[in-house]
């Protein structure tokens, strides 16, 4: 099938949404928005409102304005910055423990040798991901390494730990081929390994949603974190919740942000910010029935 739909200039953008039922009450501050968020970008918000129409078109619920669709938009904007400032701090502190662990361990360059990992071909495929990663690189560490060392080509563990994207990280984590090798690196966590690890791949995906401004409210997860067993205040935390949506991210995040900062407020604001939205967010990010009643989520 051939794509041939028109582009629709802003005012018939907003014509088409009165059509639907989508209350406009003030029409420059509509056009205002289409212009410089997008239709399409905003339409990811007027999905919860939609329902059935006869003629098989879209229709929305009575009522709905386009003002809760730019409330629920600003919600969503905000929650990716929350989340994105959790993520920063947890991401700094695993790249901290890898490469410390595998300095340690194998010494400066050690964590180039296949023998510590368990695939050959993904261990390959990561070292020729760092290497372009590391000559993309214009930090004045990596410049001058380039230009003192003549080898190795690729830098110790601790400058690499700072060039490589954390999805990549994560892969030279997760392949690790010792179980103590990464146990050592989830302990300061109070994880298991297989814990952290998915935790780290799952969050490698959250925070590319988060750095290209996807939305993230109510997004259902192909990448999936491991529920952990313990410690267990975390396992009662996460009991009952879709795994498929955020909640269980979040508590992810409160628990290790309570290791690595723990004057964190990070939690009390995230409560503060889910009672804003102005639909019934927990739902439809994975909360279970009665979260407010747990430790996890109690505040002050």
């Amino acid at each position: 099938m051939k794509f041939n739909k028109p582009a629709t200039s802003i005012d018939d953008q907003i014509a088409l949404l009165r059509r639907r039922g989508m209350v406009v009450n003030d029409e420059a501050t509509a056009r205002h928005y289409l212009g410089h968020i997008s239709y399409y970008r905003l339409r990811a918000y007027w999905l919860p409102f939609e329902v059935p129409a006869a003629d098989g078109d879209h229709a929305l619920t009575p009522d709905t304005r386009f003002e809760d669709v730019l409330a629920l938009y600003v919600f969503d904007r905000q929650l990716r910055l929350m989340v994105m400032d959790a993520v920063e701090r947890v991401e700094v502190a695993i790249r901290a423990q890898w490469a410390h662990h595998m300095a340690m361990t194998y010494g400066a360059h050690g964590y180039l040798e296949q023998a510590h990992y368990g695939h050959v071909t993904r261990h390959a495929a990561a070292v020729a991901d760092l290497t372009k990663e590391f000559k993309r690189s214009r930090d004045t560490f990596a410049e001058h390494y380039r230009a003192k060392y003549s080898s190795p080509k690729l830098p110790p563990v601790w400058m690499a730990a700072e060039v490589m994207s954390f999805g990549l990280l994560s892969k030279f984590l997760g392949d690790l081929k010792l179980r103590g090798d990464r146990q050592a690196i989830a302990r300061p966590f109070g994880l298991d390994e297989k814990v952290l690890t998915s935790f780290a791949h799952h969050m490698s995906h959250v925070r590319n949603i988060c750095a290209h401004h996807g939305r993230l409210w109510n997004r259902r997860f192909t990448i999936r974190m491991a529920v952990p067993k313990s410690p267990a205040k975390l396992a009662v935390a996460l009991r009952g919740a879709d795994d498929r949506y955020l909640h269980n991210t979040l508590v992810m995040l409160d628990h290790l942000l309570t290791i690595v900062a723990p004057d964190t407020e990070w939690r009390e604001r995230l409560v503060d910010h889910l009672a804003t939205c102005p639909l019934p967010a927990p739902a439809a990010m994975g909360f279970p029935g009665g979260w407010q009643n747990r430790q996890a989520w109690r505040v002050g």
